[in-house]
């Protein structure tokens, strides 16, 4: 009997799309007013935001090698997901009763543990569902309907900005409009079939590890060096604020990148699934090179505008096919392959961050320079160790 499709896929991948996308239309109606009001309106620094986002980060990926071995141990991916995304919509709460410095970071941070959480049984989800075929168009379709909500959580920001100022009461608002995206998500996902993998009920956390292939080993090398080249986009927006965009078209700018994540996640899908994923992960730290020297010389709207486009290429890379390359090399365990991945680079964004706040201070080009450079070095390891070859010896 024929599967059903949708779009070319199974069902569930279009479905957790949707829970995806009222998703960041919550998170990123938030994110995209996040810095600016945490620095401008409250009048936190700089280097305590590089902080926070840091912490985040590290939250956002601190959980993910735990969620990924018990939804591998288990065979389970619903209700690991589900308690994921009800804890990011329970920490939204905090906006709707304070509005402090130390409340938005406390938000930020905690927020960022159900996003850990619930990562790495959606993806081996999605894997699970989608044909070894098009198994990257399935996760660039999943990453286009995410973002398409961070295309809109943005300009719902902005038109509330445009239409009320400002203030304290639009930015109540927009926390409001958030929590019901959420809670909508949830709703969505509680009623969705769980699609559950194969039990390996014997097998410890701690020794987990030593399951995973050694491509896959070699692969976290590289990713691993270039996590330290992360800096927040937060930094991007406050660069975009110093060259002259006003706070609303600063929100409208995120919106910007987020089209164009949206607009190309279906084709570098396509393109990873015929030339290969181990060209398309080159491709990606090419891109991200690239932006990084050019925000170094950025001066003009115009410019900043094609950087900001540039990153939704490399965003929609970063995001979609370096899971699917995860997926191709890592055949058995993939929610503990993803849940390691996440949090060995996620536990390296926190001092990443911090020196990218640190070099932010000194000066705003350092902290791309610093950038550009540690990403070249990750993307020579990269053709050196060769993640992709058929493994000789286990690591």
């Amino acid at each position: 009997m024929e599967k059903k499709r949708f779009l070319g896929v199974d069902p569930d991948v279009v479905r957790l799309g949707w829970v995806s996308f009222l998703t960041d239309i919550s998170s990123e109606a938030i994110f995209s007013v996040f810095s600016i009001f945490f620095t401008v309106i409250l009048g936190a620094s700089a280097a305590l935001l590089g902080l926070v986002e840091g912490f985040a980060d590290f939250s956002a990926s601190s959980l993910d090698y735990l969620s990924g071995w018990l939804s591998d141990k288990s065979g389970k991916r619903k209700p690991l997901a589900l308690i994921g995304y009800g804890f990011s919509t329970l920490a939204k709460a905090i906006l709707l009763v304070a509005t402090s410095v130390s409340a938005l970071a406390a938000f930020r941070i905690i927020e960022r543990l159900g996003k850990s959480f619930r990562g790495p049984p959606r993806d081996a989800w999605l894997a699970s569902v989608a044909e070894e075929s098009n198994k990257g168009y399935a996760f660039g379709l999943h990453n286009a309907m995410d973002k398409a909500g961070a295309i809109l959580g943005p300009l719902v920001a902005y038109f509330l900005l445009l239409w009320m100022g400002q203030g304290m009461g639009t930015f109540k608002l927009i926390f409001i409009i958030s929590m019901c995206g959420a809670v909508a998500a949830v709703l969505v996902l509680f009623f969705m079939k769980d699609r559950p993998g194969a039990t390996h009920e014997k097998e410890n956390i701690f020794k987990a590890w030593k399951t995973l292939s050694a491509g896959f080993k070699r692969y976290l090398v590289s990713a691993g060096i270039f996590s330290l080249a992360y800096f927040s986009f937060g930094f991007l927006l406050l660069k975009a604020y110093k060259i002259g965009f006003s706070i609303k078209d600063v929100v409208l700018l995120y919106a910007l990148f987020n089209t164009s994540f949206v607009a190309l996640s279906v084709p570098i899908g396509k393109l990873g699934d015929f030339i290969g994923r181990k060209y398309i992960i080159v491709l990606e730290y090419l891109i991200y090179i690239t932006m990084s020297l050019g925000f170094v010389f950025a001066k003009s709207k115009a410019e900043v505008i094609i950087l900001f486009l540039m990153f939704g290429i490399f965003y929609s890379i970063d995001e979609a096919q370096s899971k699917v390359f995860i997926t191709d090399i890592e055949k058995d365990r993939r929610a503990t392959a993803i849940g390691m991945y996440n949090f060995v680079t996620g536990l390296i964004y926190l001092p990443a961050s911090a020196i990218a706040g640190f070099l932010w201070i000194l000066n705003p080009a350092y902290a791309f320079i610093f950038a550009a450079a540690v990403t070249f070095i990750a993307m020579c390891v990269f053709i050196v160790l060769k993640s992709w070859r058929k493994p000789i010896l286990s690591i």
